[in-house]
């Protein structure tokens, strides 16, 4: 790259090199990325050479530079007519990592080019830092909470009751302090998703709604389910359209502890010390499928029967101790990992703080799906 060159110029000059230099031996044509990057609908060819042009670079949308990522991590790409991208389940653990390190590096010239372009002013450029990979160290990038589309994601949480927010201060929209925030149910748990997931994709629009703000185009985007079925009636709604094998029960009332349910009749209830109340050990669930509203899309559960279980299972895959260990084992045991189911005991330590589960750990499973198979 030549010094003095605007961001938007450098963008366009490493996807030219992307395509003509990436693969020792072989030269990819327009043609082929146009017909990856659009699927069902080939991109024109003259949309990519726009991208490449670096007398008037025209910045891709970030969507298209995951698909970039995702196309140029593994040349299986083009191993067949047309050319395709293929599935999270189909790429190994080094394509993967090629996907991650390429998204992190075009990402980081397209955020930068945008706002010095519209500043209209060039700059010098340091790339954002790629993750660091070994088989001991933790990453960011990647993983379940990776959206390579870097379509909207939506954060979808359940709301505290009246008779709760009645008890606490700054609760009533009108007082001069009032905190919207405190009207969501397991806010710990939503504020530790947001933060990793805008860590993790950058460029797409994350949002937390309540789920009676939710509005048509919301539920067509990525879902992150907060919290449980008593508070929120999109899990409801959504674990009805799954019918998945195991499914959480509502509780009657306050005092009720609730327990899931497995379609057989087992059930596995949270524990409580006898003696003073507090709570021992939650139950909770994580699962991540295809969206029952839009097929492009996907859905997130992360719902205990109680606030600190929802913690743990959104920790599971957030916590820079658990999180890659996890995501091994999600890997490893589910033939697609697009598409699972796991329901976990989550501890509660005597200061009351949530202990990470470690799926790896068989006693932190109380059930998975789909099953092994017997073959």
């Amino acid at each position: 790259m030549q010094s003095g060159e605007s961001s938007g110029v450098r963008l366009a000059r490493r996807l030219r090199e992307l395509r003509a230099a990436h693969w020792p031996g072989l030269k990819v044509t327009q043609r082929q990325v146009a017909e990856a990057l659009g699927g069902e609908s080939p991109l024109s060819m003259s949309l990519i050479s726009a991208w490449e042009s670096v007398r008037d670079p025209q910045l891709p949308p970030a969507h298209r530079l995951a698909a970039y990522a995702t196309f140029f991590a593994s040349r299986r790409s083009v191993g067949a007519e047309p050319a395709r991208l293929l599935g999270e389940n189909e790429l190994t653990e080094d394509e993967r990592r090629m996907r991650d390190e390429l998204h992190t590096e075009l990402l980081s010239l397209r955020l930068f080019g945008a706002e010095h372009r519209e500043a209209g002013e060039p700059a010098s450029f340091e790339p954002l830092p790629l993750p660091l990979v070994g088989p001991t160290t933790d990453t960011i990038g990647g993983g379940t909470w990776f959206f390579p589309d870097q379509r909207p994601i939506i954060i979808v949480s359940g709301s505290l009751p009246r008779r709760f927010r009645e008890r606490m201060p700054y609760t009533d929209a009108k007082d001069p302090d009032y905190v919207r925030a405190y009207s969501l149910a397991d806010l710990d748990a939503v504020l530790e998703v947001h933060g990793h997931i805008r860590a993790v994709n950058p460029a797409a629009e994350v949002r937390i709604r309540r789920s009676e703000e939710m509005v048509e185009d919301d539920f067509t985007s990525h879902l992150v389910l907060i919290g449980g079925v008593d508070w929120n009636p999109v899990n409801r709604d959504i674990t009805r359209r799954l019918a998945l094998p195991i499914s959480q029960q509502m509780r009657s009332s306050d005092d009720d502890f609730g327990c899931f349910s497995h379609r057989d009749g087992e059930t596995f209830q949270p524990v409580v010390d006898e003696g003073n109340g507090s709570l021992l050990e939650d139950v909770a669930h994580f699962f991540r499928g295809k969206s029952p509203y839009n097929a492009r899309r996907t859905v997130t559960l992360c719902n205990g029967m109680f606030g600190r279980g929802t913690y743990g299972a959104v920790r599971a895959l957030t916590d820079a101790k658990f999180r890659d260990r996890n995501e091994t084992y999600i890997r490893q045991r589910f033939q697609d990992p697009s598409t699972f189911s796991i329901l976990m005991r989550v501890r509660i330590n005597p200061n009351g703080a949530v202990v990470t589960p470690d799926w790896t750990q068989d006693e932190a499973r109380l059930h998975e799906w789909p099953a092994v198979s017997e073959a």
